[in-house]
């Protein structure tokens, strides 16, 4: 079985077609793991949902979801990100606040613990170096986990007291073994690693791998919502640097 693997989708509708669209060009995927914030920052909120809720998934919440629908605060959120989330809240139906207020903060799916941030922390805990990520490999119990909230596909593996940590690049193959991992497929709709292009994972169950890839989106489309919507210019111009 395949297992699509994506985080961070905030509300990027092109990004989010067009990942679709690469991961049925590498032979498809029959379930779907969303690690959260599948609305914020981008233009199209609610769209997002429904093209998400068509997938079925297995899908946990991120803090910017739960900002949008007012079970956090945004006090902690820079002026964009909150301006945005503001933004984000009125563009809501009451079905898309049920969707999203019935996501859970944590998912088990067979050898893997789904979250948004950390499994110590879900919603607001950044893994982007190995000693925070030495710290979260005894707050889940699976062999893996997958988090998103970096916008950076990265994976941490755990060899004894130390943990190895490494970058992911389109095409990688990370084969699976005995090894517990921290994987973060890397960013749909706002990627932060200086490269543009949705990132995004595949899991094969059959042969125990998990493939990353990139895939080019229609940047200015989404840019011209953005303007269109009034949002902030920051937020606009960041999606075509992937910063």
């Amino acid at each position: 079985m395949k297992y699509l693997i994506i985080a961070d989708i905030h509300a990027n509708l092109e990004a989010f077609q067009a990942v679709l669209e690469d991961a049925c060009n590498h032979g498809g995927f029959g379930h779907v793991w969303c690690l959260g914030d599948v609305v914020g920052y981008g233009p199209d909120p609610s769209a997002c949902i429904s093209l998400l809720r068509t997938l079925d998934p297995a899908c946990v919440c991120g803090n910017h979801d739960l900002a949008a629908v007012g079970k956090i605060d945004t006090g902690d959120f820079n002026s964009e990100a909150a301006g945005a989330n503001r933004w984000t809240s009125g563009q809501l139906s009451d079905d898309d606040r049920d969707f999203l207020l019935r996501l859970p903060n944590v998912l088990v799916r067979d050898d893997f613990t789904l979250v948004h941030g950390s499994p110590r922390l879900p919603l607001w805990e950044y893994i982007a170096h190995a000693f925070t990520a030495c710290d979260n490999f005894a707050c889940f119990d699976t062999r893996y986990c997958l988090v998103g909230h970096t916008h950076v596909p990265f994976v941490f593996e755990q060899e004894g007291i130390s943990v190895n940590e490494g970058y992911m690049g389109n095409g990688d193959i990370l084969k699976l073994g005995g090894s517990r991992l921290i994987v973060n497929p890397g960013g749909v709709g706002q990627p932060r690693d200086r490269d543009p292009r949705a990132s995004y994972a595949i899991y094969d169950s059959e042969e125990g791998a998990l493939y990353h890839y990139r895939v080019a989106y229609d940047i200015e489309s989404t840019q011209a919502k953005m303007e269109k919507e009034g949002l902030p210019e920051f937020l606009i111009a960041r999606i075509a640097r992937g910063v």
